[in-house]
């Protein structure tokens, strides 16, 4: 569906690094590397000269205190003139989505005609704060005027100043974290722990068999290491071929000891990776020679309370954004949705059916979602972009839509046409 001055935005490529669990194999890499890498790999896949990249934009939900604007820096790659704009954002679990979104505005608008939109996330790399008192002694000791008045300022400092402090993954508002959230869901929509260790082991299947068969890999960057003794990163590391229910039995719930239903096999791990995706208004692609892998035709945003279920907000945006398509469930020929939880997945069908829609999950996550994959907070939207719009073009699907839920009780939906 063209905008209101009929410019329709095309998807015409995207890719990723390999997303791999934090502290391991990108363990020493910096979220920006990562983002740049994945850029400029980007321009040489599709031979795109970066002089007709109109804008960037990134999302990143932790940012470096050293590189607080990351989209920046991927714009001062050599590949691109220095006056390129770009700006970094942070809607949470769906900062690159946002990101896809923001970039497809600009070409609706007609002030952009190309875009490079991502996101990326090092949650290995993340900011280690110092204490509020410890701060102010700092300062303090900044402003004295002699190294006497400076060391007496010092003898202020206490142990327990000397504690990081540590981002929380949690809800400002609640205290609550995310974990904590979708045990709720679980026990208030009654999900079952073997129902979301069945959904957490289809990922796994699905993510193992698209990685055999060449789609996920097709979306990967490899990742060469600094010391030339280390192997060549490929595939994502998260994902479990030898895991089984019987296995995933074994582990013990996280956020509820006693009671909880939620464990590490049916959760999304902490993850490190950055993903970009290539927007062109579509008479652009066509002049420039590019086939679209398939057109934005709407997108919406929904909000919940985030002490009710903080994790339910896709129920209310996605129907926002099929109404804004003018179409209905039944016309979705694939569906991508964000595995942060099984019992977020779980809920958020539940939602829809509750709608009167059925939904049918042999056309949802064919090649799996996050929970085997992985999940960089900033970066899942783009992987989630590209690989809709991948599969779209393999199937010649009509309609796909993808949603992702985030945290503050936001629910992000996307829908995208292949006609």
């Amino acid at each position: 569906m063209p905008g209101g001055n009929g410019r329709r935005v095309a998807i015409v490529a995207g890719c990723r690094t390999p997303f791999c669990k934090s502290g391991t194999a990108l363990k020493d890499i910096r979220a920006v590397d990562l983002a740049r890498h994945v850029a400029r790999e980007l321009l040489e896949r599709t031979n795109l000269d970066g002089a007709e990249v109109n804008e960037v934009v990134f999302g990143q939900v932790v940012p470096s205190a050293l590189v607080p604007n990351v989209a920046r820096e991927v714009s001062l790659l050599p590949q691109f003139p220095k006056e390129i704009p770009a700006y970094s954002l942070n809607r949470a679990c769906a900062s690159s989505g946002q990101a896809v979104s923001n970039a497809s505005d600009q070409i609706t608008l007609g002030n952009a005609n190309v875009v490079m939109a991502g996101g990326v996330e090092s949650l290995s790399d993340i900011p280690i704060l110092a204490s509020r008192r410890l701060a102010d002694i700092l300062v303090e000791a900044s402003r004295a005027r002699t190294l006497p008045a400076r060391l007496r300022t010092f003898t202020r400092i206490r142990p327990r100043d000397l504690v990081p402090v540590s981002p929380a993954i949690a809800e400002p508002s609640t205290g609550e974290s995310m974990g904590q959230s979708a045990e709720k869901m679980a026990k208030e929509n009654h999900i079952t722990r073997a129902a979301q260790d069945a959904w957490a082991l289809r990922s796994h299947q699905r993510a193992a068999a698209g990685t055999d068969d060449g789609r996920v890999t097709a979306e990967i960057v490899p990742w060469f290491p600094a010391r030339s003794q280390e192997p060549v990163i490929t595939q994502d590391n998260g994902i479990r071929r030898d895991t089984s229910l019987e296995q995933m039995a074994k582990l013990k719930p996280v956020f509820d000891r006693r009671y909880g239903t939620v464990t590490a096999a049916n959760s999304s791990p902490l993850t490190d990776g950055a993903s970009a995706v290539l927007l062109m208004s579509d008479a652009a692609a066509r002049a420039l020679g590019y086939t679209p892998l398939a057109y934005i035709r709407a997108y919406a945003v929904a909000a919940v309370d985030p002490g009710w279920q903080l994790l339910q907000a896709p129920i209310f945006a996605v129907p926002k954004a099929l109404e804004r398509a003018g179409i209905e469930w039944r016309d979705l020929g694939l569906v991508e949705v964000h595995e942060a939880f099984a019992a977020q997945v779980l809920s958020n069908f539940q939602g829809w059916a509750a709608k009167g829609w059925e939904v049918n999950e042999e056309v949802i996550n064919v090649m799996g979602g996050s929970i085997a994959i992985g999940h960089p907070f900033g970066a899942t939207g783009g992987r989630v972009v590209t690989t809709l719009a991948n599969e779209m073009a393999r199937r010649d699907v009509q309609f796909g839509l993808l949603s992702i839920c985030a945290q503050g009780g936001m629910g992000f939906a996307m829908v995208l046409e292949r006609r």
